[in-house]
């Protein structure tokens, strides 16, 4: 990838608050990452999230429930391979975050560091919200990167965006008790109306802004959906102490 091409790809992200980078990852890397996280969901390969721990809309009521060992995400994804914390440290994500940023970057374990798995029948949808809303960090500047290791389309339960909301100021009200955005406002309805889907192909990825409102739907096809997700920050930006975000150690490299 080019600088002039990466510049590119900043300044859309810099504009809409998301951009998608096709083909980034090549089809056998993402085969071979996809049947690692398929080995791992089969053995329920410890640390992992249940779709019933969040219960968000869709999701079984308890792990006694029908579908309530349904695994909403292998957890801890830099430390489960070195497959995994090989990608969440190359080279095209190191350039591409030290351009972003302006400096050296830092892989952040707190945050996402995990495999997303979205199951028909018992995968839930998950609500408008900005990701920064748990994390605590000195600025709001970080970057999420998703890698699609399969086709990611609405019909499997794909990220959906908000364009631009990334640099909106919005009050408490405009969030729930979760923190979810919430939509029966018609001011809130106004900007979802204007969200975006972007298709996936297998080795796609997106870069996304921790500020940018989005959202994913249930997965209506036969198959498991699986994406690899990781988030990044400036050198400078630390996690406040005391916090989540500085529950764990972070990755220079």
């Amino acid at each position: 990838m080019s600088i002039h091409s990466k510049k590119e790809q900043i300044h859309e992200l810099q504009q809409k608050g998301f951009v998608v980078v096709p083909g980034l990852v090549s089809p056998e890397r993402c085969a071979e990452l996809k049947q690692l996280a398929q080995q791992q969901l089969v053995e329920a390969a410890a640390p992992i999230e249940f779709e019933a721990d969040l219960r968000y809309p869709g999701a079984p009521e308890s792990k006694h429930a029908p579908g309530g060992h349904t695994v909403r995400r292998l957890l801890s994804a830099y430390s489960r391979s070195p497959q995994f914390s090989q990608w969440a440290t190359a080279p095209e994500i190191r350039g591409w975050m030290e351009l972003y940023f302006g400096e050296e970057p830092r892989l952040s374990l707190a945050h996402h560091n995990c495999m997303m798995t979205k199951h028909p029948a018992y995968g839930s949808l998950t609500g408008w919200h900005r990701d920064v809303r748990y994390w605590s960090f000195e600025r709001d500047d970080l970057v999420s990167v998703w890698l699609a290791l399969g086709s990611e389309t609405v019909d499997n339960g794909a990220l959906w965006f908000v364009p631009g909301s990334h640099s909106a100021h919005f009050t408490s009200e405009r969030f729930d008790e979760a923190k979810f955005f919430r939509s029966d406002l018609p001011e809130n309805q106004a900007m979802i109306q204007t969200a975006v889907s972007p298709e996936l192909k297998t080795g796609d990825v997106v870069f996304f802004h921790c500020n940018t409102l989005h959202s994913a739907g249930k997965n209506l096809s036969d198959d498991v959906k699986f994406s690899l997700v990781y988030t990044y920050h400036g050198a400078s930006n630390v996690p406040l102490p005391g916090s989540r975000s500085a529950s764990k150690p972070e990755v220079a490299f």
